[in-house]
């Protein structure tokens, strides 16, 4: 039907016609912005919930090594003494490579680790012996001394100073003693690193801990054999390893090597005297 200048058509099926698209409701095309579809999942993480199953930051293969362009600040000069990341590197050790420089220590006349650790020293496993060490000198001392106490029906009191001497010894010792033969190694022109010193002397204090432990039987020339013992191997185990190096020292090596090996006998005597000794 014609109504002036135009032409409608009625709703009805005409052959040979297209009919017009209508989009169908149930099925909608969204287009998304090219910039948001880049990378997924997220390079950084947003929030508290990191994207995927990354690892913290401290178990990272990075943990000791410098990276280049890393978001910490880069200290320089004596301030690196007073930051938390210049000793990173002396504590990367894994259970393995602390075990393996136990076993080590305990046969003294190897004198391979210094050779060992030249490269890779660490801090962890000679505070951890220290630590150890003062655990089980209070521990031992306490009980031998409980038992001889209630053998001989007296009455017994704990000693809190024990712990307090322990700590002071051996945390004192392999501070003072390191620090001291670096000066004099450094006097002689002999090549040692203050690092390396520090983990041969912790390592060196290893042998006391089973040597304490077998304090508890209750003989004491048994007691000063176990001393003895343990003091020989951990002597031999210091002088053999810094043998090598002090005998660039010129004629003097020998007294420096025979002062390191006393000075350890002497630590063996004063643990003897002081912690493998009980009074009642």
């Amino acid at each position: 039907m014609m109504s002036g200048n135009y032409t409608s058509i009625d709703n009805q099926s005409v052959s040979g016609s297209v009919p017009a698209a209508v989009p169908d409701p149930g099925h909608l095309t969204v287009k998304f912005q090219d910039s948001h579809l880049q990378t997924f999942p997220p390079s950084e993480a947003q929030g508290k919930i990191s994207s995927g199953a990354r690892p913290p930051r401290d178990a990272d293969d990075t943990f000791s090594k410098p990276v280049s362009g890393s978001d910490e600040p880069q200290q320089s000069g004596w301030l690196r003494t007073f930051s938390v990341s210049s000793y990173k590197a002396y504590f990367d050790v894994d259970t393995s490579d602390v075990l393996e420089r136990i076993k080590d220590s305990l046969l003294p006349y190897s004198g391979a680790f210094n050779e060992k650790t030249t490269n890779n020293p660490d801090l962890y496993g000679p505070f951890w012996i220290c630590t150890t060490l003062i655990f089980v000198a209070a521990a031992i001392g306490t009980f031998v001394t409980y038992v001889a106490h209630k053998v001989k029906s007296e009455e017994w009191a704990y000693d809190i100073n024990v712990v307090q001497w322990s700590a002071g010894l051996f945390y004192g010792y392999v501070t003072v003693v390191p620090l001291v033969l670096y000066v004099i190694l450094k006097y002689f022109s002999a090549p040692a690193g203050l690092v390396q010193l520090f983990c041969l002397y912790g390592y060196s204090l290893f042998v006391f801990i089973p040597a304490l432990c077998l304090s508890v039987v209750p003989l004491e020339i048994f007691r000063w054999v176990i001393a003895g013992v343990a003091g020989i191997m951990s002597a031999t185990f210091v002088a053999i390893n810094l043998r090598a190096h002090i005998v660039s020292a010129g004629e003097s090596w020998f007294f420096i090597v025979a002062g390191i090996f006393l000075l350890q006998l002497a630590l063996a005597v004063v643990l003897k005297l002081y912690l493998f000794t009980v009074t009642v």
